[in-house]
């Protein structure tokens, strides 16, 4: 529809054109150009260089006029605003009353009165949150903007408040969307008049409703009697005041001045643009990060041990937190592993990253970690096969670890650490100490050969091994977080999952840490009464010889009687003393003792001496004279195994499970 066309007919727009015509008229005309001196004129004329007032050379070919600048004179708000496709809808007073909506706006919302206020007409906005946000663009004038407000599929179906005759409620959408709104301010012409009716040559031209022009018709055409009747949106982000106060003025009256007393009529100009392909978009890259996270958790938690196993002679709980929801998964883990004759190993451990390939990492590394553990090889030799191992699994990739074993018969707790943070050991006392030597360099990175070394752990004493996401803090000294822990450990009290439990709400680690921890605390209980009759130890030094053999099968005969074990236990443990002990007298060197030891669970009898040669199990030929004595101990016993002792020699061991009760 062309808007200048109409508008040049109109009694008001004529008497302009036909008073700039005669200012044209009346303008005098510049001087001729006289001398070389003298500049073109705008209007392009050359100048003449002899001053005979010849013809201009022509211009060359290739020099081509410059191109016209389309103008925006002849469209009116609803040209500009009309067939956005975005939310619009501009409202003015404090009350918000509606000035115009556009044809998006009408289409998914539906038609409304012009002139009712937003709080009644407008239920949407008052929804979405913008009233509040409206009334703060009018009062402080500046521009304010929210992101993403979900706009439910369909929209509402109907609206409360006067609808005008014809309207309808808009289609809606056939699905939720999501919009990011902008509140403008603006400043719109003081209303004026309705021009009575005049003939149909006279009226303002095509689209006209009543006199109205199409700029400054409702949305379903009728007349507007607000600001935005003349078209005057004076200040606005999208629409020039040129374009405002020139192109669709529409009083028919006699050409007047503007009244200066008239006051604009400030309003809001609110601007929704469609951003459900990104809001979804974001929103699809998410879930995938969440299903990636929570398949990297499974995975992780997948490696760690399903259930703790409990020793004889400690209790022991972990605890594993993974990072929050912004924090890649780590790749912490934990492991008990108990290695026969009573002693326990103790794992923990970190592989340097974050994410599924951190986590791969530690589940090689944990179950290198068991194997080894199986060969009952003192914690220095564990870390050195462990470091060997992480070089090849990843040469990038370095993890810490702490190896520890309890002895029951020792009471000590003996470990090698590679690179990691220190034990911390409790007395009954409450005096914590830290086992922070010897330590090496983490592992996979080769060349170190590591040490052991121990520290007590009797009864009522308690230890507690962690990782670097317990204490790190970002703007914090480690070591300020190790001493945190120590005082926390000194006062903590229950079971070792209780202490588990407190050390991670004490040191602040909640499900939006941005780390993950892992915490191993063990406690070497301290047995009184009815619990203490079921641990006994005695042991026997075998002097003499061969001779040491009978001494041996009567001491243990004596001391199984004496714990009241049944009569078929204790045959057994009879005949599989006398084999460790032959098998030690025929093989091994002196010094040599005979161990018999019982818990709540079972029965270990061990037999030491001063030979490094560990026995293996083999099958004796029919005519072979010895060879047996392990294989007897094998199959009567509940399980065996042998290991080199720390001061040199070995200790080969075997356990019979109690009967239940």
């Amino acid at each position: 529809m062309n808007f200048t066309r109409w508008s040049a007919r109109l009694p008001r727009t004529q008497r302009r054109i036909a008073a700039r015509a005669d200012r044209g008229a009346r303008r005098p005309k510049p001087p001729a150009a006289a001398g070389g001196g003298s500049v073109p004129a705008a209007r392009g004329e050359s100048a003449d260089p002899s001053g005979r007032g010849e013809p201009p050379a022509a211009a060359p070919c290739d020099a081509a006029p410059p191109a016209a600048v389309p103008t925006l004179d002849g469209l009116s708000a609803h040209d500009l605003l009309g067939q956005v496709p975005a939310l619009v809808a501009v409202v003015y007073g404090p009350e918000h009353r509606i000035a115009y909506l556009n044809d998006t706006y009408v289409g998914l919302f539906g038609s409304r009165t012009p002139g009712t206020p937003a709080g009644q007409a407008l239920p949407e906005l008052r929804e979405l949150g913008l009233l509040p946000l409206m009334d703060q663009v009018l009062r402080s004038g500046k521009p304010r903007t929210v992101k993403s407000r979900r706009v439910p599929a369909g929209g509402p179906a109907t609206t409360p408040g006067p609808r005008q005759e014809g309207a309808a409620p808009g289609p809606g959408r056939s699905r939720h969307g999501y919009y990011t709104f902008t509140c403008s301010p603006i400043e719109m012409a003081a209303p004026k008049a309705v021009a009575p009716a005049r003939p149909a040559d006279e009226r303002a031209g095509e689209g006209a409703v009543d006199g109205t022009p199409v700029d400054g018709r409702s949305v379903d055409g009728s007349p507007v009697d607000g600001p935005i009747r003349d078209g005057a949106i004076r200040k606005a982000v999208a629409v020039p005041e040129t374009v405002a106060t020139e192109t669709v003025a529409t009083d028919t009256g006699p050409a007047t001045e503007p009244d200066p007393a008239t006051e604009p009529v400030r309003g809001v100009l609110v601007f929704g643009a469609d951003v459900t392909d990104q809001v979804e978009s974001a929103e699809r890259l998410r879930a995938s990060e969440r299903l990636q996270r929570e398949a990297a958790v499974t995975l992780q938690r997948s490696l760690l041990p399903q259930g703790l196993e409990q020793p004889d002679d400690l209790r022991v709980a972990a605890t594993y937190q993974p990072g929050g929801t912004d924090a890649a998964v780590g790749g912490d883990w934990y492991d008990v592993i108990t290695l026969g004759a009573g002693r326990t190993a103790l794992v923990i451990g970190d592989v340097m990253g974050r994410g599924v390939r951190a986590a791969a990492v530690m589940g090689q590394l944990r179950t290198a970690v068991r194997a080894y553990a199986r060969l009952d090889l003192p914690p220095h030799e564990v870390l050195q096969l462990l470091d060997g191992l992480a070089a090849e699994i990843d040469p990038h990739q370095i993890a810490t670890c702490v190896y520890a074993v309890h002895d029951p018969n020792e009471n000590r707790l003996v470990y090698a650490s590679a690179g990691h943070l220190p034990i911390l050991v409790r007395d009954p006392d409450g005096t914590v100490r830290r086992a922070s030597e010897p330590t090496g360099p983490p592992l996979g990175t080769g060349g170190w050969l590591h040490t052991t070394g121990s520290v007590p752990l009797g009864p009522g004493a308690s230890a507690v091994l962690y990782t670097d996401g317990l204490v790190e803090r970002r703007d914090k000294d480690i070591y300020d977080g190790v001493a945190a822990l120590e005082r926390v450990f000194a006062g903590a009290t229950g079971s070792p999952q209780v202490m588990c439990d407190r050390l991670i709400r004490a040191l602040g680690i909640t499900a939006e840490h941005d780390d993950d921890v892992a915490v191993l605390v063990l406690q070497h209980p301290a047995r009184t009464g009815h619990d203490a009759e079921l641990f006994h130890n005695a042991a026997l030094e075998l002097l003499g010889g061969v001779e040491a053999a009978p001494r041996a099968r009567a001491f243990a005969s004596g001391v199984l009687a004496s714990w009241r074990f049944p009569m078929e236990l204790r045959d057994l443990g009879v005949l599989a003393a006398s084999e460790l002990v032959a098998n030690s007298l025929q093989h091994g060197t002196p010094p040599m003792r005979l161990r018999l030891r019982r818990t709540d669970r079972r029965l270990i009898i061990e037999v030491t001496d001063g030979d490094e040669h560990l026995p293996r199990r083999r099958r004796a030929e029919p005519v072979d004279e010895a060879g047996r004595g392990i294989s007897i101990v094998a199959t009567i016993a509940s399980s065996w195994g042998s290991r080199r002792t720390p001061g040199g020699g070995k200790a080969v061991w075997c356990e019979f499970a109690l009967p239940a009760g």
